[in-house]
């Protein structure tokens, strides 16, 4: 029987897929949803109205789940940790803002604060016993 609740590769794995759906939307590679339905000839075809729906859908999932999950303080102090982070890489040279470097660290923070709030609820109740229901 699989364990109940929440592990800490349950935990990365959300934290991966919230990344994918960001990095996959937009990146400053050019291989993304973003240039691939912006580049000529624009046109809707099926494949690009597929990734469109698919995409938008993760962003509704993983958007409800980690506002419900973390709620509006819980996100302004987890923008805050991770903009304060930044700060101390980036003041001690492990980190770069300049060229693409701030757009991913950018999209880091979005993609972990989301994989974050999609474990929240489920970090919660095993550290508390209380189990959120909306």
């Amino acid at each position: 029987m699989p364990p109940s609740g929440i592990t800490l590769t349950g935990t990365l794995v959300r934290i991966g897929l919230a990344l994918a759906l960001v990095i996959g939307t937009f990146n400053p590679t050019g291989y993304s949803l973003f240039h691939w339905i912006t580049e000529a000839p624009v046109a809707v075809t099926p494949g690009k109205a597929l990734a469109v729906l698919a995409l938008a859908i993760g962003w509704v999932v993983c958007l409800r789940t980690a506002f419900i999950s973390l709620g509006k303080i819980g996100l302004v102090l987890g923008l805050a940790l991770f903009s304060v982070l930044v700060w101390f890489l980036v003041d001690h040279d492990m980190v770069s803002l300049t060229g693409s470097g701030i757009v991913w660290v950018g999209l880091v923070v979005v993609g972990v604060l989301l994989g974050i709030g999609l474990s929240w609820s489920l970090l919660r109740a095993k550290a508390t016993g209380q189990v959120e229901v909306n």
